[in-house]
């Protein structure tokens, strides 16, 4: 008796560690979305990403300001033959020991004209960078709907738990009443044994739904950049139905938005192409410091001028740089041509299936009533001898499926709505107002 006591006193105490060491955080559907904005490891990758196409459109735009450099050398020179050009060819040439020189100069090149090449590569910078920010906000969607299907999965996966919970209370006071029935001789072995098995149907659904509820917990805390045991708790009240005439019904997709700032960016590579065909002029400017030890000393030797050049060769290789850019331009009008129906499609198939969503949700509302009360009547039937146990069991799994369908369509509402809010460009804008 006394270990037994000890034993019960252990698990208690055991239990409530384990129950104090898993912190549970209430978590509305708003919440849960801006923090996986704010401190998910996706919303740091994504905002990376933005912060590398800012830095690479900062470089490009560096090409605009002067070249500046310094350089300096001594070399140490041996056996040097020296012959001074300006030395009479009369008078006998001394012999000089050159064994060092030293070489200072200081230059500075700005472009002044290289075609518009220098134009158009910052243009394109700038639209790959706009193009960067909308490929940004659709990732940030793409991971607000993620967090929002998640939630909703897990909230599903709790109340289809509490659900089961109460079926299964009524499956064991209907087993403890067959039992006293079937001693009493007032109920068939088989009918006891029907009820028990139903029962075990039940432990083993409540089990694989507190299994799911595991897994898509930790997935959720994990997306959130929670500690793992964190236990998140859901609430029925973040699911409202929304009218159809609440609507934005408007599309302004980022990934949409994204693809058109591509295509500017290739035909500026149009342009970048073209300006091979025109000559490159530079300022130049320059300081010289040159001594030649025992022979030359040079100070003061300023420098300035313009630069030309001009690559001949790119007068036959230009032509076909151009054709690729062109070819490039067209696909990418293509590909964006393309998209834009799959972005139409995207929305049709989002609304229908929030139309759809609100459609069953009415009819399960129907069906939740029809089940409760159909089980009530096949209950009078059954204590009144007139439906049997398969009857009776049969309407008791059929009200439990009713009430989980109309707790997983009230879910599905919010869901589609979201989904829809994403397929038109609109969820983050939503979640924001």
């Amino acid at each position: 008796m006394k270990n037994n006591v000890l034993i019960l006193t252990v698990s208690l105490l055991f239990t409530a560690f384990v129950a104090q060491a898993q912190d549970t955080l209430r978590l509305t559907l708003p919440q849960a979305v801006d923090r996986a904005l704010k401190n998910s490891a996706a919303a740091n990758l994504t905002a990376a990403k933005l912060k590398s196409a800012e830095h690479e459109l900062k470089v490009a735009k560096n090409a605009r300001y002067p070249d500046a450099s310094i350089s300096a050398q001594y070399l140490y020179l041996t056996n040097a033959n020296t012959d001074l050009q300006t030395q009479s060819s009369g008078e006998p040439r001394p012999s000089l020991n050159v064994d060092q020189l030293v070489l200072g100069q200081a230059k500075v090149s700005m472009p002044l004209f290289s075609g518009f090449k220098l134009k158009n590569v910052i243009e394109a910078s700038e639209n790959q960078y706009k193009a960067a920010s909308f490929t940004a906000q659709n990732e940030m969607e793409q991971l607000a709907l993620e967090t929002i299907n998640n939630y909703i999965s897990l909230y599903k996966a709790t109340q289809s738990i509490t659900l089961i919970e109460e079926n299964l209370k009524s499956a064991q006071q209907r087993v403890k009443d067959f039992e006293a029935k079937e001693q009493n001789g007032l109920l068939a072995r088989n009918d006891l044994l029907k009820a028990q098995l139903q029962q075990s149907n039940i432990e083993v659904t409540l089990e694989e739904a507190k299994k799911n509820q595991l897994i898509l917990n930790y997935k959720l805390a994990m997306s959130l950049n929670l500690d793992e045991q964190t236990v998140i708790s859901t609430g029925p009240t973040d699911f409202n139905i929304i009218e159809t005439t609440a609507l934005p019904h408007s599309i302004d997709r980022s990934d949409l938005n994204a693809l058109k700032y591509h295509k500017l960016a290739t035909e500026n590579q149009i342009k970048i192409a073209k300006s091979n065909y025109y000559p490159s002029f530079a300022l130049t400017g320059g300081y010289l410091v040159l001594d030649i030890h025992n022979v030359l000393t040079v100070t003061n030797a300023m420098n300035f001028g313009i630069g030309l050049s001009y690559n001949l060769s790119d007068i036959f290789k230009t032509k076909s740089n151009i054709a690729l850019a062109k070819s490039r331009v067209q696909e990418m009008q293509f590909t964006l041509d393309a998209y834009s129906d799959q972005v139409k499609i995207q929305v049709e198939s989002a609304e229908q299936e929030y139309d759809l969503a609100l459609k069953k949700y009415t009819v399960f509302t129907k069906s939740q009533e029809q089940a409760i009360e159909n089980y009530r009547i096949v209950k009078d039937k059954y204590e009144n001898g007139l439906a049997d146990t398969n009857d009776l069991l049969e309407a008791d799994v059929e009200q439990l499926q009713a009430k989980i369908n109309l707790t997983y369509a009230k879910a599905n509402i919010t869901q589609r709505y979201y989904e829809l809010l994403t397929a038109e460009g609109q969820l983050t804008k939503s979640l924001n107002n």
